[in-house]
């Protein structure tokens, strides 16, 4: 109901399969902006997947996510992201490509500050924790903020609690906490040392609590100082998961990123870069000053041998959006072959950080 009522999206954001008069399963596409090295790419999300008991397994969220994917393509979105149940989303295109935060169990809960208020926050508080979110997010290679319409959906949902800190009358820190009888969880942390000390301890008088792991410098010393480092936390790790629909377009819309990538690495000179996906392929030409439009293909079964680099469609967005970069890629996936041009593959594609907020909060 959130989200029929925006003025941002509304009820054409929500899917549905009906049997007769009766809904029988539902899917909602939601408008987002991932930035990539700094260049907004337009985005879908699907979210709010559900299907009644009696009319699973015949094929109704396959036919909700065509339909999404088809609208969000006819919006002009270049990339869809979600976060999800493990495998199931993998059936329609989607890989695992970010890696969501890990939850660290606080081991000494800190003490209040008298000096600092902890509060829920409400609608007049959007705009100053966008802006302490936006701070903490700065550092990130990869970003998805909240979008407007999301934020005002927060400070009204039951599923969890916007929180903010406040000194003196400004907002110094804030967070988001799961509901106390599900455990209490604080993701999104954001702000100042002292003002994110005293939202955990406001969180810690339900009992235990968990802090999500977020690579900013404030977050990073108070999950060392207070929590405990998460056991095997690489095999612990889930992901979100991204969709890229179409290589070629997404690729030109980020030449400004490919571009400065190319002229950091300093390797010089003029390229025609080839990478094939197997059954397709791009092409595009780069050096010191331009990037070629990205042109794309179809099938290409040896671009190794003509002097280019095969990436397989599901590792595509591992590629653009995740931790390993091309290199680690290829050491890690047996159809990920680089080729002759394996250096220019790492500087157009390193190892990119992430940080991405979404409506339900991922753990």
């Amino acid at each position: 109901m959130l989200v029929v009522g925006d003025p941002d999206e509304g009820l054409d954001a929500v899917i549905v399969a009906v049997d007769g008069d009766r809904v029988v399963s539902t899917a909602t596409l939601l408008h987002e902006t991932v930035s990539i090295g700094g260049i907004d790419v337009p985005t879908g999300q699907v979210e709010m997947v559900a299907t009644v008991p009696s009319h699973e397994g015949r094929g109704l969220v396959r036919a909700l996510m065509q339909e999404a994917h088809r609208r969000s393509a006819a919006r002009g979105d270049l990339l869809q992201v979600m976060v999800g149940i493990p495998y199931f989303y993998r059936q329609f295109g989607y890989s695992y490509a970010m890696p969501i935060p890990l939850a660290w169990d606080v081991s000494i809960a800190p003490p209040g500050d008298p000096n600092i208020a902890v509060r829920v926050a409400g609608t007049a508080d959007i705009g100053q924790m966008a802006a302490l979110q936006d701070e903490a997010q700065a550092i990130a290679d990869v970003r998805m903020p909240h979008s407007g319409g999301c934020w005002r959906w927060l400070v009204h949902r039951s599923g969890s609690t916007q929180l903010v800190a406040e000194r003196a009358g400004s907002i110094i820190a804030t967070a988001r906490q799961t509901p106390p009888d599900e455990g209490v969880v604080l993701g999104e942390l954001a702000g100042s040392a002292g003002g994110l000390r005293a939202i955990v301890a406001s969180g810690a008088r339900h009992g235990e609590v968990a802090l999500l792991e977020r690579a900013t410098p404030a977050v990073d010393a108070l999950l060392h100082d207070i929590a405990e480092v998460p056991d095997a936390p690489e095999r612990a790790r889930e992901w979100f998961y991204a969709r890229i629909p179409e290589l070629a377009p997404l690729l030109d819309h980020l030449r400004p990123v490919l571009l400065d990538r190319f002229r950091s690495a300093a390797i010089g000179g003029h390229h025609e870069v080839l990478l094939s996906s197997w059954r397709s392929h791009v092409r595009f030409s780069i050096d010191d000053d331009v990037v070629s439009d990205v042109v794309a293909g179809g099938p290409e079964q040896a671009p190794i041998s003509k002097g280019g680099s095969g990436v397989p469609p599901d590792a595509l967005a591992p590629l653009l959006l995740g931790p390993f970069g091309a290199a680690g890629l290829e050491s890690h996936h047996g159809d990920v072959v680089l080729g002759r041009q394996r250096e220019l593959m790492e500087a157009l594609f390193p190892p990119v950080s992430s940080d991405v907020m979404t409506f339900y909060l991922a753990l």
